[in-house]
């Protein structure tokens, strides 16, 4: 998993509460389970005019142009405003692959469902509780600035914009620690290779029945 310590990126503004998981990615793509290559479906029924399928050419498809993803001025957005209860609905872990995997590594919203939130953070993005009345202050400022852009300071937990006006956030500190070193749960794992190698070779030893094939 890839480290996040500071971003600083241009701003997507999703102004839309209760956004599920089915809007994030669509049913009909949820029999892969590898974690890339969803990018191209983040939102899909929104972003198209037509209907998607796995295995389709998506960039031969009719995109919507009031779309906020398809507008030109948030091409290559990696910072998603959203509003509340970001994530609601099933429990679909590809939601924040295909958050991922088109390019957001941070959610900046007042609130998220459960295990969505969960989620991000295990797939390496940082999803930031914000007051919905400066969450409507971010909206207004990046709908009025073409090329806005904020800046996240994880190790600080501020989010900073570009007047330099500054706004701090609540994170577990565990979650911070993985978030900051780019460790997942089995990274976190591999931390500790040498003492499960040694285990396994006393185990041989003590216990050498187990081991028969």
């Amino acid at each position: 998993m890839e480290k996040l310590t500071t971003l600083t990126g241009l701003v997507a503004p999703l102004d839309r509460a209760n956004v599920d998981t089915d809007q994030i990615i669509p049913k009909q793509y949820l029999k892969a389970i590898h974690r890339t290559g969803f990018g191209p479906t983040l939102f899909d029924d929104w972003r198209y005019l037509d209907p998607g399928e796995p295995g389709m050419d998506h960039g031969t498809r009719r995109v919507n142009p009031e779309f906020v993803l398809n507008q030109p001025r948030y091409q290559g957005a990696r910072i998603l405003l959203a509003r509340e209860n970001f994530g609601c609905g099933s429990s679909r872990e590809h939601a924040p692959w295909a958050l991922l995997d088109y390019g957001f590594r941070v959610i900046i919203a007042p609130s998220y469902a459960d295990i969505f939130f969960n989620n991000c953070f295990n797939n390496g993005i940082l999803p930031i509780v914000l007051p919905a009345a400066v969450m409507d202050k971010l909206f207004a400022e990046t709908l009025a600035t073409p090329g806005y852009q904020l800046s996240v300071d994880l190790a600080a937990q501020r989010v900073t914009t570009s007047s330099g006006e500054s706004f701090g956030f609540e994170i577990d500190e565990f979650r911070k620690y993985k978030l900051l070193n780019g460790l997942d749960d089995i990274g976190l794992s591999l931390q500790h290779a040498g003492d499960i190698k040694a285990y396994e070779a006393r185990r041989r030893v003590e216990a050498p029945w187990l081991f028969l094939e």
